[in-house]
């Protein structure tokens, strides 16, 4: 009897031993996603946006670009898109492009969500390959790009409108 229940214990510790490990290793990896650096020049990319008209990163090139990742489940993202919305309204004019990736939703719930606040940006709809290839989570996430096409910037979490107008000046070519 006392040998069996050192067995199952030997056996409980061997695995709680390596759930530890696998968890050490796994958190210690994760930073190693290849994330767009700053200072890099930006993956290009092309998506469609809401009428279906294509967008290519590349053909902003000589603007500055405001590229964020955003959901319409993510309250963060929600705060921030009618302050997006404002800003771009007043710096679209001054060759800074806003470029609202949503990441893989619905056509129905976009499209509801942008009526909602009345977006007059370009909103792009991916299915979650440029998210892995700028190595986006959590969300929002937003790339401040410039004229040549570098990173300069990346912000994670909820923006005020006072530090979007800030980035946009930033981008302003």
């Amino acid at each position: 009897m006392k040998k069996k229940r050192l067995v199952i214990r030997t056996v409980i510790l061997l695995v709680l031993g390596a759930a530890v490990a696998y968890t050490l290793y796994a958190n210690f990896t994760k930073d190693q996603v290849q994330k767009v650096a700053v200072g890099e020049k930006a993956p290009d990319f092309v998506l469609t946006d809401m009428d279906g008209e294509k967008h290519r990163l590349s053909d902003y090139e000589g603007q500055g670009v405001f590229l964020n990742f955003w959901g319409t489940w993510c309250k963060p993202c929600e705060k921030e898109m009618p302050y997006m919305n404002n800003q771009y309204k007043q710096f679209k004019d001054m060759g800074v492009q806003v470029l609202a990736v949503n990441v893989g939703e619905t056509e129905l719930a976009v499209n509801k969500f942008s009526d909602r606040y009345n977006l007059s940006f370009p909103i792009l709809i991916d299915e979650g390959q440029v998210q892995s290839a700028y190595g986006i989570n959590p969300l929002p996430a937003t790339f401040l790009i410039d004229k040549e096409g570098k990173v300069i910037k990346y912000i994670t979490g909820e923006m005020t409108e006072a530090t979007i107008k800030d980035y946009m000046e930033q981008i302003k070519p």
